[in-house]
């Protein structure tokens, strides 16, 4: 009788196992989508414009892995991950929001009158219905200015000008910062309250425009340390990253437009458009439907909207602002800061160079 239990409770068990197939999660399941230490793809150009950057305090030795583009550890409960996967499926919402960095620049915005006339950037997003964020540097919001003299063409529009008209044509301003220096330097040089009164100043700058207080920055080049943004993020904002710290759905992707600027040395090839549609393909093949793109108000960058703006579309994105973005992302499952914060830190972060 007691064999015939023994023999039972073995066969119970077989049961169950075949049971559970495919959902019975393999260390193999993982490893198949580990990420590299460096996950930002398209920025190993070897260009001397980008430089390794190591932020503070981010050396983990906790070994990591990815679901579906989702760093995760061994501390990492597995129902968060899956989560924050399952919020960036193809089933999902296709979102861009398009950001643009170092404004406002009158003559991008609204063209160049030189002898090489270039599109305003403005009348590009109108003609398509799109509105789109711009991280404004704080300086350029001071009266009567209009950029800077030996690089900028005046084309009879201030900064400030070209600031309230964003504003009427539904756009919105963020904080870059009101120097735009590389706050890790100054930091360094000046301690960390004279970065926290920098990007405050920014702030300040922008709400006197628009009415309300900005809500997300942007640090010059991704570049800020771990106490400066712990502080920021105590006073509200939201500092944005490419750090593989955040689920990839909440980190910008660095279109490099700024290596197509001026002699265009290191320029992606075949060409800018082309390279960021890569990043977005490298992304989906990750589960990721929903970008943040970064670039800057140039005018060559001005130049390339329109297609890449058709491709997209064609792709079946929906172009949406910041806040809006952020809205839709995070309302879903697994996308909530307190889900994030469970998310192990890479040991390292790429620092660009413009």
């Amino acid at each position: 009788m007691r064999q015939i239990r023994v023999l039972s409770l073995i066969a119970g068990l077989t049961v169950l196992n075949a049971c559970a197939g495919p959902n019975r999660l393999r260390s193999s399941d993982l490893s198949s989508n580990e990420l590299g230490s460096n996950e930002l793809g398209s920025n190993k150009l070897g260009s001397k414009n980008l430089r390794a950057g190591i932020e503070p305090n981010n050396s983990s030795s906790v070994a990591s892995r990815s679901v579906a583009g989702i760093v995760i550890s061994k501390k990492t409960p597995l129902a968060t991950a899956r989560a924050v996967a399952d919020t960036t499926s193809a089933g999902a919402d296709k979102l861009i929001a398009l950001t643009f960095d170092d404004g406002p620049r009158p003559y991008v915005l609204f063209g160049s009158k030189a002898i090489h006339p270039a599109p305003g950037l403005i009348d590009i997003l109108d003609q398509n219905g799109i509105r789109a964020t711009f991280f404004v540097v704080g300086w350029r919001l001071t009266p009567k200015t209009w950029g800077e003299p030996k690089h900028e063409e005046d084309i009879g529009v201030s900064c400030l000008d070209a600031a309230e008209r964003l504003i009427r044509r539904g756009h919105e301003l963020e904080d870059h910062t009101y120097s735009h220096l590389e706050l890790r330097s100054a930091e360094k040089k000046n301690g960390e309250q004279w970065v926290m009164h920098d990007v405050d100043r920014g702030a300040q700058a922008i709400k006197a425009v628009t009415g309300t207080q900005p809500r997300y920055v942007r640090p010059p080049d991704w570049i800020l340390t771990d106490d400066a943004r712990r502080d920021l993020q105590k006073q509200g904002y939201r500092v944005l990253t490419i750090s593989s710290e955040n689920p990839m759905a909440l980190r910008d992707v660095n279109s490099l437009d700024y290596l197509c600027a001026g002699k265009a040395v290191g320029c992606p090839k075949p060409s800018l458009p082309d390279a960021v549609l890569q990043q977005i393909e490298q992304r989906e093949k990750r589960g990721t439907y929903t970008h943040i793109l970064a670039f800057h108000e140039l005018s060559t960058t001005a130049a390339i909207m329109p297609r890449l703006i058709n491709d997209l579309k064609a792709r079946g994105y929906r172009f949406v602002t910041l806040t809006e973005y952020m809205k839709l992302v995070e309302s879903k499952p697994g996308e909530t800061l307190k889900q994030q914060a469970v998310v192990t830190k890479p040991t390292q972060v790429a620092a660009l160079s413009r």
